[in-house]
């Protein structure tokens, strides 16, 4: 009876799996194709998706199911499955249908919103719709929090990260920010020592600069047969693992931000590609959580593709495309350009070095936001003093402040910690990866990554959800994830001699 089941639940899962693939598609092409008279329509399309999956996921049959289901005549990924599909559940469970539709609702309502007012620099415009996403959001974080016995920012914490705990991640950021003053002064310190690299010079037009990064893509192992680059205002990766869609956003007078977005796009991308194919739409064939796929995207961006060997082989490629820029494309040029460490207001160009204090800032924010001991109204003030705090900047307007992201205006309250939780295992991953392929850091240097692509098929990609985060990265590396390699990295790479 328990087998029979498991079988009726992976069948049933297979079936919301599509509805949320549906989901995924509906939401790349709003972000980056739909016209703008579309979006009353695809909130309809989106909310009703939604609570389709939800009705599927808390009917009390998927609950009787669930409590028959047991691990006897299971195997280990059968097993995992079923973990996995009773954690959905436990989630799914503590909301109602009228509270994902009004979500969903909120949220398409308040990203068309936010849009206008990012353009416009005016943060009292999305306000209101905001103040509905939270309010929401807050009333989720509280049903989730009391069925997971977690607090209301961890339940959300946990949509994304499963497994995440405050009492874990404050005190790694909480260092990271002691450490950073004193460290970021010796790097500039170093760097001004250098002098300043040389700049190239465009315009860098938005054509060429598509084909560049297309051709990169193919370079690193990005398949387009299962996939497609785009244009969007915030870049990301979406759509299915077989049927991959990244977007980048271009500025003619530079062309290093939407390079380096679309490298980091592309690690996403293999990521989801390289997923289990025979748990296709099962809980455990999905990848492990957000921290992990961050790890993803930037092992691919900051530690190859900003690396002295992978700017050998970028150089000659940039001359061709862009020529006139010699001294510009140098190999050793373009490892300072790539490398440069200078604190900026946005978080998506922000240098290797300064980036967790990006994150930092949201990860406190919208704890406060969550608990209720910060307002909306104060949201910008407190912004801009902790960019004042953290990387001593003085922020003049909203669009370059708390309007920057999409992430709280599509309701992704509890997503931030995953970057720099990302950088951090993505340190620990190339550090193993390379003494285990030591042929690895050369192959970057002829444009082949299949070393290392294959080190990732092989300890992170191909096992989905089948094991919790910590004990990937812990089978992976030989130990759980240490901060401390992350920082040995920075002083290795930003304060080296050469």
């Amino acid at each position: 009876m328990s087998s029979n089941a498991y079988q009726v639940l992976e069948q049933r899962f297979a079936r919301m799996g599509a509805l949320n693939e549906a989901a995924g598609m509906l939401h790349w092409d709003m972000a980056a194709v739909m016209p703008e008279g579309g979006h009353g329509a695809r909130a309809e399309q989106l909310a009703i998706l939604n609570v389709l999956a939800h009705e599927m996921l808390t009917a009390p049959e998927t609950g009787d199911l669930l409590e028959m289901a047991g691990a006897q005549g299971l195997d280990g990924w059968q097993q995992a499955n079923l973990r996995e599909m009773r954690r959905l559940h436990v989630h799914a469970t503590a909301l109602s249908g009228p509270q994902v539709e009004a979500m969903t609702r909120a949220n398409a309502a308040c990203e068309k919103a936010w849009r206008a007012a990012r353009l416009a620099g005016d943060f009292k415009a999305v306000q209101p719709r905001l103040q509905v996403v939270l309010d929401l959001t807050r009333e989720a974080a509280a049903a989730k929090a009391e069925k997971l016995g977690l607090s209301p920012y961890e339940a959300l914490m946990d949509q994304y990260e499963p497994g995440a705990l405050v009492a874990e991640i404050t005190p790694v950021f909480d260092a990271y920010a002691a450490f950073l003053p004193e460290f970021l002064g010796r790097v500039v310190e170093h760097q001004n020592r250098r002098g300043a690299p040389v700049a190239p010079t465009g315009p860098f037009s938005v054509a060429s600069q598509k084909a560049l990064g297309e051709r990169l893509m193919g370079v690193i192992g990005f398949d387009f047969h299962h996939g497609r680059l785009d244009t969007s205002l915030h870049p990301f990766c979406g759509g299915t693992p077989d049927d991959v869609r990244i977007t980048t956003r271009y500025d003619e007078a530079s062309f290093a931000d939407a390079l380096m977005g679309v490298i980091h796009e592309t690690g996403h991308a293999l990521y989801e590609r390289g997923l289990p194919e025979a748990w296709r739409r099962q809980p455990v064939g999905q990848a492990r959580g957000m921290a992990l796929h961050e790890s993803q995207s930037l092992i691919i961006e900051m530690q190859a593709a900003r690396s002295h060997q992978f700017c050998r082989f970028l150089s000659p490629l940039l001359n061709e495309t862009y020529p006139g820029n010699e001294a510009a494309f140098d190999p050793d040029n373009l490892f300072r350009l790539y490398t440069r460490v200078e604190p900026g207001f946005i978080r998506v160009n922000a240098d290797e070095v300064t980036y967790p204090a990006h994150v930092i800032l949201r990860y406190r924010l919208e704890q406060a936001l969550i608990s209720g001991d910060l307002t909306l109204g104060d949201l910008p003030g407190a912004w801009n003093e902790g960019m004042k705090q953290l990387l001593g900047l003085t922020v003049a307007n909203d669009r370059d402040g708390c309007l920057q992201d999409i992430h709280w205006f599509d309701g992704a309250f509890g997503y931030f910690p995953c970057y720099s939780l990302g950088a951090m295992t993505a340190a620990q991953f190339f550090a193993t990866a390379v003494v285990a392929s030591p042929e690895i850091p050369a192959a970057i240097g002829a444009g082949d990554f299949k070393p290392l692509l294959g080190w990732l098929r092989t300890h992170v990609h191909g096992l989905g959800s089948s094991l919790t985060t910590a004990e990937i990265v812990t089978r992976a590396t030989g130990k759980p994830l240490d901060a401390g390699v992350f920082r040995g990295h920075l002083e290795a790479r930003y304060l080296a001699a050469a």
